[in-house]
């Protein structure tokens, strides 16, 4: 059997490689060698109006998202929300409803090769114009983000 290695290891961008790299490419932008860091933003339902945006997060620069997870005491029933930046509000999770309670959810990037933010990045939750949250629960948004210190 072949063994490959992993794009970190070989120090390629396919991993298609059967020969390791000399040491290890550490980088906070691949997640290796990497400290997460755990981002948590909870909101209280209060029957928030379609279009609300909460702002869950500023992630320093020089970070990176790794992934995330939301978990509900309540569905959202028929409103959906997205996660992301005021210019792309869907980066991180596209709009959806969130009907699973007391069960983590995970999303994350579609663009899996994003580096390390050049700014700070601020992190918003947007109430899609379908529907209000609702009037009573919590929601829990976990950003995780990797550091190269």
């Amino acid at each position: 059997m072949t063994t490959y290695y992993s794009n970190e290891l070989a120090g390629t961008t396919t991993g298609l490689t059967e020969t390791p790299a000399v040491g290890v490419r550490p980088s906070a932008e691949k997640g290796y060698f990497a400290r997460l860091k755990l981002f948590r933003a909870t909101i209280t339902f209060a029957a928030q109006a379609a279009g609300s945006t909460f702002v869950l997060a500023n992630v320093p620069a020089g970070m990176s998202f790794v992934s995330g997870n939301v978990v509900t005491t309540d569905s959202t029933a028929s409103a959906k929300f997205s996660i992301g930046t005021a210019a792309s509000v869907a980066k991180y999770r596209a709009a959806a409803v969130l009907t699973s309670t007391n069960s983590p959810t995970a999303f994350g990037l579609r663009n899996i090769t994003a580096g390390a933010y050049s700014a700070e990045e601020t992190v918003i939750l947007t109430v899609s114009n379908d529907a209000a949250l609702p009037a009573s629960g919590t929601l829990v948004v976990d950003l995780i983000c990797a550091s190269a210190n």
